[in-house]
């Protein structure tokens, strides 16, 4: 899949109105994290470079359509400048008097960064004459936000209706790592999944069981297949209204030729608590007090091995309870297994959200080939649907 991008021609002296994904974490006032603020520097550079007037306009948190000040944009002004040494000009709204007089007086250098754009109830209604207020200001609209690309709000897909509208960077890098996986797989083709629940991953294991040679099922979801196979899995996470779909799709699997590899052992402990006493089961035999909360260390060695095979490895969540030390060693091995097989020649990538958060956390995200910045939108990318916020762009 290929999206339209801007050049220096269509932005050139241009007023350009940028979506992007400033929903951050804050704390005291301040940005806890800026991740996501970095993940948009390239877009917004090349605007500048290329001498366009860039005003940036975001969600943060679930205003619910009110005006409310913890979820304001303020702190991500002052981020963005200390990050850049830009003239970052916070604007107290996005639409309306407050906005017209921040263009009127738009000095050269400046950046604009509009107020939440969820403080309107219209932003999440899509709703036109909202998109209308929002971009009437511009000349042009980008489109950078893939971790809101999957909602068709106001800003992210009507707004690319009313201007002569671009993907921007990061959406671009973005598509074209996710594509490479999805569409155009070297193999073997590994794919591992992990996280609670079975019911999230469901459309995800339907649209890519065709094209894997093998599938790595870790986290909370595995007690349920284990389940299936008639394994004892004690106080483990288990989706029972699930059991039939996991059998369906281990024979689906096995008809294809497409092998499934569960783990072998886990790490359990009799309550989800950080200092509970962790010990190591057979992941055929959990005691009926335990609860699996990573996969064991067997299970990391026969997954690693699975991984240094491959050609194509997505990885959408994490093998335990990552989280707390105890149970982080599952997931850290899969992490390296990943570095290691990138070292290798392998196109890696780590599907957003959690994942996401697992790899940072082990200090590997630039030992891979690609971190999506999108939990959502990368998940529904992988069950194979259209992303409303990337339809307008499509090109190829």
């Amino acid at each position: 899949m290929r999206l339209k991008t801007f050049s220096r021609q269509d932005v050139a002296g241009k007023k350009v109105l940028v979506r992007v994904d400033f929903n951050v974490p804050t704390a005291d006032g301040r940005v806890s994290d800026c991740t996501r603020i970095k993940a948009h520097l390239a877009t917004l550079k090349e605007l500048r470079e290329y001498g366009a007037r860039v005003a940036l306009v975001s969600h943060l948190g679930r205003p619910k359509g009110t005006v409310n000040l913890k979820y304001t944009l303020a702190p991500v002004a002052e981020e963005l400048a200390a990050l850049t040494g830009w003239n970052v000009h916070f604007v107290p709204d996005c639409i309306g008097e407050e906005v017209d007089k921040a263009v009127a007086s738009w000095k050269e250098d400046e950046v604009l960064l509009l107020e939440n754009v969820r403080f309107y109830p219209e932003e999440e209604k899509n709703d036109a004459g909202f998109a209308k207020k929002l971009t009437k200001d511009f000349d042009v609209f980008v489109m950078d936000a893939f971790s809101a690309a999957h909602r068709a709000h106001a800003s992210t897909r009507a707004a690319a209706e009313l201007l002569p509208s671009f993907s921007g960077k990061l959406i671009d890098r973005e598509i074209t790592m996710l594509s490479a996986a999805r569409d155009d797989p070297k193999k073997p083709f590994v794919l591992i999944l992990g996280g609670a629940k079975v019911s999230d991953k469901i459309a995800v294991v339907e649209n890519m069981l065709k094209k894997v040679n093998s599938i790595v099922i870790g986290g909370g979801m595995a007690f349920t297949f284990l389940k299936a196979q008639g394994r004892e899995v004690g106080k483990s996470l288990c989706e029972t209204e699930k059991l039939d779909f996991a059998a369906e799709m281990l024979s689906r699997a096995a008809e294809l030729g497409v092998k499934i590899l569960l783990p072998v052992d886990a790490v359990v402990a009799p309550e989800f608590k950080a200092d509970a006493p962790a010990s190591v089961a057979a992941a055929d035999a959990i005691p009926a007090d335990q609860m699996g909360l990573d996969i064991g260390p067997e299970s990391a060695k026969l997954f690693a091995k699975e991984i240094m095979g491959a050609k194509t490895v997505l990885w959408n969540g994490p093998m335990g309870v990552f989280e707390m030390p105890a149970f982080a060693k599952g997931t850290e091995a899969v992490a390296k297994a990943l570095a290691d097989a990138t070292a290798a020649g392998a196109l890696t990538v780590v599907g957003g959200g959690d994942s996401a958060a697992a790899i940072a956390q082990f200090g590997m995200q630039e030992k891979v080939s690609h971190v999506s910045t999108g939990g959502g939108a990368s998940l529904e990318f992988f069950e194979g649907k259209s992303l409303p916020g990337i339809e307008p762009y499509v090109i190829g």
